[in-house]
């Protein structure tokens, strides 16, 4: 893998660096206080093209792949973690599985609206019983012939950019038969917001990520045409499991970008902060720890960029996108508590960045598959699982 970036994705580097310095840092602090989705800066964000990064021109995109979105994330990140998660999920759990699995039908409908940022999509796998055994799905879906539709019944939960009044569509995951031997045949559904018997409750109080959107969803005989089937029924779970797989890669580079502000912040505070006599990074304490975060930073980046090369040039990289997840999102958590130390006081103060940072470091060891599933994951591709 060559460690320089193409002049393109150099340019796109320095162009979303520009942008969360610019127009994120001096806003989202206010965002992430009033917990208030940021709308103005998501406009901005599908303005820029962001939204359409991995997809093709035809379908709205800019016909980059994931090495491009992951480059946008760990930018973003690096200042603030809740709108490179509207990114992500916009991008990864949103649009792709129509990009993926959708008819030529579906994806003229929905993806030239996804790419451009005028309409948000998500995913709706979690459940309150399920949380990591995904496969453990209770919401149902049964087709009526004599509509020829689907009526879905359920809750999803945990569910990212499913209530802001830009959100399209959701894709649902439900059971919509059982194999002879009585297991469930799992298949994704499109369902677009605003169809009757569709509930978004209030958004979650969380403890981080408090400027981007999380709701729990209702489905009460929500009725969609057998047409918004994404894919062969059936085959949603293994849908899901290659969404995530790719996802993985995204949460990565997120993470990394976190890890990597945390490094920013912290040599800055400790050139500025004098004690004793002379700013604290002349003392070697300071010094090492923060040597130690940027060394955990720059392995996590070669982890992620490795995960998204092998999977733009179509090799295996499930084992690698595991891998990059599990550590970078370690890191993450131990470069946000490093730089909150560094920081002393004014590192519990939300006004400084690194507070928001070790608020919002803690859920990318859980969300899109947590720790222990990304050891369960490694385990198995090293031969060691059952």
């Amino acid at each position: 893998m060559d460690h320089h970036l193409s002049p393109e994705l150099e340019e796109l580097r320095r162009t979303v660096e520009e942008f969360a310095h610019d127009v994120v840092a001096p806003k989202i602090g206010d965002f992430y206080e009033r917990h208030e989705f940021p709308y103005e800066i998501v406009r901005e964000m599908g303005r820029m093209g962001l939204f359409g990064l991995p997809f093709p021109e035809e379908y709205g995109g800019m016909g980059g792949d994931y090495l491009a979105l992951g480059i946008a994330l760990e930018e973003l990140a690096r200042v603030d973690s809740s709108i490179a998660i509207t990114l992500e999920a916009g991008v990864s759990l949103g649009a792709m599985p129509v990009y993926r699995f959708g008819t030529e039908a579906q994806k003229q409908e929905w993806l030239p609206r996804l790419c451009s940022g005028e309409l948000l999509g998500a995913f709706g796998l979690t459940e309150p019983d399920g949380g990591s055994d995904a496969g453990a799905t209770r919401t149902t879906a049964r087709l009526d012939p004599e509509t020829d539709e689907w009526v879905i019944n359920g809750t999803k939960c945990f569910i990212t950019n499913s209530g802001t009044d830009i959100t399209g569509l959701v894709t649902v995951t439900a059971v919509t038969g059982r194999t002879g031997d009585g297991r469930p045949l799992i298949s994704s559904i499109i369902v677009p917001s605003g169809t009757p018997g569709f509930t978004v409750a209030a958004p979650y109080s969380k403890v981080g990520w408090n400027a981007s959107d999380t709701r729990e969803l209702s489905f009460a005989d929500v009725r969609v045409p057998a047409a918004n089937l994404l894919g062969e029924e059936g085959r949603g779970y293994a849908q899901f499991l290659r969404i995530l797989d790719e996802g993985r890669i995204a949460i990565s580079a997120l993470a990394t970008g976190l890890a990597q502000g945390c490094v920013d912040e912290s040599v800055k505070y400790a050139k500025e902060r004098h004690a004793f006599g002379r700013s604290i990074g002349g003392y070697q304490a300071i010094q090492f720890k923060i040597a130690d975060m940027e060394m955990k930073a720059h392995t996590a980046r070669l982890a992620w960029r490795d995960a998204a090369s092998r999977l733009v040039s179509g090799e295996p990289f499930k084992k690698e996108a595991a891998l990059a997840k599990l550590y970078s999102s370690t890191i993450a958590v131990d470069n946000a508590r490093d730089a909150t130390q560094i920081h002393g006081g004014y590192g519990f103060m939300n006004e400084y960045p690194v507070a928001r940072m070790w608020r919002d470091s803690k859920i990318l060891e859980i969300g899109e598959g947590t720790s222990e599933v990304q050891r369960m994951l490694i385990a198995r591709e090293l031969g060691l699982a059952g």
